[in-house]
């Protein structure tokens, strides 16, 4: 269980993001919950964050490309909750194009964001997690990083670096005691992919024949959460589609 551990989650007003934050809170830990968008959804999170258990939760608006902002809000979660033992990176953009017509921006922003949150928030998390001798670092990758994806040229391969990323800082934090995972989903059912449940050509594609639930990849996360000697791994949650 996870009784009073300070969890921070990236992208956490929605989709997987919200699952994470509210699995974690139902194990009793406390929970950052960082958006850039939609403050109310933000808010639906910790309220029901709060409402899991007597857990505290408090979101913080941060666009997680941006260091500074990265730098500030880990200042703020710590003067708020005294210290820091998770950190999900799961904060993501798409904007998918085929690369004949994608201009540098399409590729630059989902760098910036996906690849790049993920080293601005770990960064500023890193001397925290040292100090104290103790760390979990989850990052949210993805099977297109694995397999690639045909107008995902630009989200491919930030999700790849994730995967690169990973492994790397597993490497180097270990002996600080400091695990670094990364999980790959498949097709999850979130508000963007609803549709997905219906297409009958994909589904014959997996063989579990049915779409990810978000709860299904925050599971995960708790799991990796709860494990001390598991690090540096890629643990793919996809129905078997990548079998």
């Amino acid at each position: 269980m996870l009784k009073d551990k300070v969890c921070i989650v990236t992208g956490a007003s929605r989709g997987i993001g919200k699952a994470i934050a509210v699995e974690l809170a139902s194990q009793g830990a406390q929970i950052a919950v960082i958006y850039n968008g939609s403050a109310d959804k933000a808010a639906e999170t910790v309220e029901e964050c709060t409402k899991l258990s007597a857990s505290k939760a408090k979101a913080y608006k941060c666009n997680v490309a941006d260091f500074n902002e990265c730098s500030e809000v880990i200042k703020e979660i710590v003067k708020d909750f005294e210290r820091i033992d998770v950190l999900v990176n799961n904060a993501g953009i798409t904007k998918d194009k085929l690369l004949l017509t994608m201009n540098s921006d399409d590729f630059n922003d989902v760098i910036s964001v996906n690849l790049g949150g993920v080293f601005n928030m770990t960064k500023n998390c890193c001397r925290i997690f040292t100090k104290q001798r103790s760390g979990k670092i989850i990052n949210i990758s993805s099977i297109v990083a694995l397999d690639g994806n045909a107008g995902q040229t630009n989200y491919s391969a930030s999700k790849a670096g994730i995967i690169g990323f990973t492994k790397s800082t597993a490497k180097e934090l270990a002996s600080r005691n400091i695990c670094c995972n990364a999980i790959a989903p498949g097709f999850i059912e979130t508000d963007m992919t609803k549709d997905l449940a219906q297409n009958s050509d994909l589904l014959d594609r997996i063989p579990l024949k049915r779409i990810g639930k978000a709860e299904e990849i925050a599971s995960v996360a708790a799991f990796l959460c709860n494990n001390d000697y598991i690090t540096g791994q890629v643990i793919r949650v996809d129905g078997g589609l990548t079998i």
